[in-house]
């Protein structure tokens, strides 16, 4: 969260805009939070979207021209869409993918592990710790939730460090007991 994915993404698609090439952008439906009809950053830069369900729709919203497809936010797609990509990307498009790699307890958040496993180029981001300023890598949930996937932004998670985050214990999960020798 906060490291520039999203803008990285917005980027990478305005230049090949600018190269004259053929560009479609989708997300996950689920992603309301700025707009329904764009991609947008949280510095509010924008570029406009296709909002699906499935992964596989992409397939049958795609233009035969396309050169360029953009995803954000993939992590909230199901591991369909790793075929999805890797056979865009068979069939000679660029794809560029956004989305978090782990989710609030710091687990890899499928499907990225997949997905960065496949590509050609990976690019990581980091935040920067709201609690001490280091480099952060994680996404510190500070709203109450049950649920693995909570879409919110400023105010429902926040940018921290290894050292910094907290993890809650996930369900199920035996409470740990640390022993101390003198």
């Amino acid at each position: 969260m906060f490291s520039g994915k999203t803008e990285e993404l917005i980027r990478r698609v305005q230049r090949a805009v600018y190269g004259k090439q053929k560009v479609q952008v989708f997300k996950p439906r689920i992603d309301n939070r700025y707009d329904e009809s764009a991609v947008v950053s949280h510095s509010q830069h924008k570029v406009m979207s296709t909002a699906i369900e499935r992964a596989e729709e992409i397939f049958y919203r795609l233009a035969p021209d396309t050169q360029v497809v953009g995803i954000d936010e993939v992590q909230f797609f199901g591991s369909e869409v790793v075929a999805v990509v890797e056979a865009l990307a068979n069939k000679g498009l660029r794809v560029i993918c956004a989305g978090l790699d782990q989710d609030y307890q710091g687990r890899p958040f499928e499907p990225m592990p997949q997905l960065m496993a496949v590509s050609e180029y990976v690019t990581k981001e980091l935040a920067i710790c709201v609690v001490c300023g280091n480099p952060a890598n994680r996404s510190q949930r500070i709203v109450s939730s049950g649920e693995r996937v909570v879409v919110g932004a400023a105010g429902a998670y926040e940018p921290r460090c290894r050292k910094c985050h907290v993890a809650e214990p996930a369900e199920g999960t035996p409470p740990q007991t640390l022993e101390l020798f003198d």
